[in-house]
């Protein structure tokens, strides 16, 4: 039985009742919607922050409280030998950050992945620590694989409006009439610290092109080709279900070879660029066996 449990927080789209099912633990992200502290999954759920985000209200993500990251860890300990903590991308938010700061007291049995990931990305580093410790790997070789890989995956974003960024300070309110006036769709690109504008579409169905484009060429030059299932691959919306199953098909004709997965963009992605979004993004399939075969064959040589 593994020794090394895994954690993550929301920001990677994995649920609470998804956690219980896989045996992690996910710490929940808090919002603030006016004067009130909402939880990711626990009293705030999707259709309730999309229906806040509908109303005009202010929708601000926050860190962790540290009590609460406090409070998961020492439980765990009870039980396990150490722990692997993957939180959202520390670019994007100073809960990484914080976090390691708070594991400096626990004589390295807390590990903190500094990842660079976010969403489908973040949830996939989730279940490759899963496999890791399933290797009896523990958390300090875990975080070391992780951070080795960190920026072996993509996210291509279109937005139907430039509203939230303009709300969000990331864009003036001047160009964002404008953008509007030209029905201009932006392509934001997310690799990894960093969330930042890629390209400009007039239409939907060029967006997507170039979002399929840009990622053919990311899997062709950097993660191994498409002529082999060498990535996972996702297409993911934020509140967008029937226009991403249409995506989605049309990236199953420019991937052949790879099975595409269907999920959502986090809340905390969401809360930036606001509903109606597409996204496509991948992440390279690690070679499991081979990695940790190479991790304990090094615990021997260094005996």
């Amino acid at each position: 039985m593994p020794r090394t449990a895994v954690v993550t927080d929301s920001n990677s789209g994995i649920t609470q009742a998804e956690a219980k099912k896989m045996g992690i633990d996910v710490i929940p992200m808090p919002f603030m919607i006016g004067s009130k502290t909402y939880y990711e999954d626990i009293n705030l759920t999707r259709e309730k922050f999309f229906r806040r985000l509908a109303k005009g209200d202010q929708v601000v993500t926050s860190q962790p409280i540290p009590t609460e990251v406090l409070k998961v860890w020492d439980r765990l300990l009870k039980d396990y030998d150490d722990l692997v903590y993957i939180p959202m991308s520390s670019g994007l938010s100073g809960s990484c950050q914080s976090a390691m700061m708070l594991s400096s007291d626990y004589n390295g049995r807390v590990q903190v992945v500094n990842n660079q990931r976010i969403s489908v990305t973040q949830r996939r580093s989730v279940m490759d620590a899963m496999e890791l410790a399933e290797y009896s790997l523990n958390a300090k070789e875990i975080r070391k694989v992780l951070e080795e890989v960190k920026f072996d995956s993509s996210i291509y974003i279109m937005l139907n409006t430039l509203q939230y960024l303009k709300r969000g300070g990331r864009i003036t309110p001047a160009a964002a009439a404008i953008g509007s006036l030209l029905h201009i769709k932006p392509v934001l690109q997310i690799k990894g610290e960093k969330l930042d504008a890629f390209s400009k579409a007039r239409t939907e169905a060029q967006g997507k092109n170039i979002m399929l484009q840009a990622m053919k060429k990311d899997i062709d030059s950097l993660y191994g080709g498409t002529e082999e299932e060498t990535c996972w691959l996702y297409i993911v919306d934020g509140q967008y279900p029937e226009e991403a199953e249409i995506f989605a098909q049309e990236a199953a004709q420019m991937f052949p070879n790879f099975n595409i997965i269907r999920d959502s963009l986090s809340l905390s992605v969401c809360c930036h660029i606001g509903p109606e979004a597409l996204a496509v993004a991948c992440s390279k399939k690690l070679d499991i066996p081979a990695i940790a075969e190479k991790v304990i064959m090094s615990r021997e040589t260094d005996k």
